[in-house]
């Protein structure tokens, strides 16, 4: 059973930055396309980012284009997002996962951003 272990959330003060990691325990990582989405209160879950299952190609979401980079690291079945120039709207809880099908969601961890 996959097991996807978010972390590196927190609370940061607008314009901050954060890196999340993500730890899958599953098989197979290195054959997946992963994102990473949130979800704010209220709100339904996104997408932010993902990237292909190489680490070359990569999709942002508009609010996010340009201070967000996925990246991922195959030997250690880990994807990481880098947060710039953090938002109060960046606020969520995120969560890794696969796409364009997600299996089974970790716990998340929790960003949030004070203006």
């Amino acid at each position: 059973q996959v097991q996807l272990v978010e972390s590196g959330g927190g609370l940061v003060q607008a314009g901050g930055s954060l890196r999340l990691s993500c730890a899958d325990s599953g098989s197979g990582f290195r054959f997946k396309i992963m994102g990473w989405y949130r979800q704010a209160p209220g709100k339904e879950r996104e997408l932010v980012a993902r990237v292909s299952s190489g680490g070359s190609i990569t999709y942002y979401a508009d609010s996010v284009k340009g201070r967000f980079t996925i990246s991922r690291d195959n030997a250690k079945n880990t994807v990481y997002l880098q947060m710039n120039s953090l938002k109060a709207e960046d606020t969520a809880v995120y969560y890794c996962n696969s796409f364009p099908t997600p299996g089974s969601w970790g716990q998340g961890t929790q960003v949030t951003v004070s203006s």
